[in-house]
């Protein structure tokens, strides 16, 4: 409970600042370059450390591929369909591909599993999410922002993207035992994502931008919050016959709203940032009531 009042407060504060212009107009893309250059790659180097692989991990850590893979879909014939920007389609696709895993995600599950269902958070979150995006995502964010770069080019960018270059680094050094003093060191570093991450949030929120992107936010949350995970259910559930608790979880981290730093990328890639934004601050609202349905549907699996 006291992470996510966190949140909540450095939401609102963000929003704050901005109204009563306490900080810089490009104190957004300060804070994003910070998220993606040091506090995310802390917290993959700390939490991919103590992972523990157990029978389910496939499908745990596949649910986040299946999700993208999903949305990828979704909104590249939507955007055919309705004619949509090429940037309104790549913010859709990393929005509504990604969940919000961790910040949201970790603490969710605390509350409604107990502590002993983090685990099979962290596996979502870091060999599903967190991979995602520095594959995929960064993939995605590239086509939709600068049309059609080489494989060369892509491969160049999620090679030298910070965070997939943590993953590698943590994945490589799981064998070894960290030193005390570098556990402590990221986990303090890490622990600056994020307040961080909904500071910025909150401070590029503009309220007057539901006008012009009701109908986008709508299609992209319904697709986030219920279809995406209503398909996960009928693949895990009915059709492979998954069952137990790590299952249920990996099926309410598929609800969660979507990811705070999908948003980040997207404007870093300067893929219809308010769009971006809203879908990740009003997703988040609207997620504390769809996913007591969802745990509340998943209680006999």
């Amino acid at each position: 409970m006291n992470n996510l009042i966190l949140l909540i407060l450095c939401f609102i504060v963000g929003m704050l600042l901005h109204h009563f212009k306490r900080m810089p107009v490009n104190t957004p893309a300060v804070l994003n370059g910070f998220i993606l250059q040091v506090s995310l790659p802390a917290l993959i180097l700390l939490s991919v450390h103590d992972l523990k692989i157990t029978g389910d991990i496939i499908l745990m850590a596949g649910m986040a591929w299946i999700v993208f893979a999903l949305s990828a879909g979704f909104f590249w014939l939507l955007g055919r369909w309705l004619d949509l920007p090429r940037p309104t389609v790549g913010a859709l696709i990393l929005t509504g591909g990604l969940c919000n895993a961790a910040f949201l995600g970790l603490p969710m599950i605390e509350a409604y599993y107990g502590h002993q269902g983090l685990a099979t958070g962290i596996i979502v979150d870091q060999l599903g999410s967190s991979l995602v995006l520095s594959t995929l995502g960064i993939t995605v964010a590239g086509i939709y922002s600068s049309g059609r770069p080489s494989v060369r080019e892509m491969a160049r960018r999620i090679f030298l993207f910070p965070p997939f270059i943590a993953l590698l680094i943590a994945l490589l050094l799981i064998p070894m035992e960290y030193p005390a003093w570098l556990t402590a060191v990221l986990s303090r570093v890490s622990q600056t994502l994020a307040p961080l991450a909904l500071l910025s949030v909150g401070f590029q929120l503009r309220l007057g931008h539901l006008a012009g992107n009701g109908q986008n936010l709508a299609i992209g949350l319904i697709f986030k919050l219920v279809l995406a995970p209503l398909v996960l259910f009928l693949l895990y559930v009915p059709l492979l016959g998954a069952h137990g608790q790590p299952i249920q979880i990996t099926l309410f981290e598929a609800a969660m709203p979507p990811m705070i730093t999908s948003a980040i990328l997207a404007a870093e890639h300067d893929l219809d940032p308010p769009l971006a934004t809203l879908m990740v601050a009003v997703g988040l609202v609207i997620s504390f009531a769809t996913l007591s349905v969802w745990w509340w549907l998943m209680q006999g699996v």
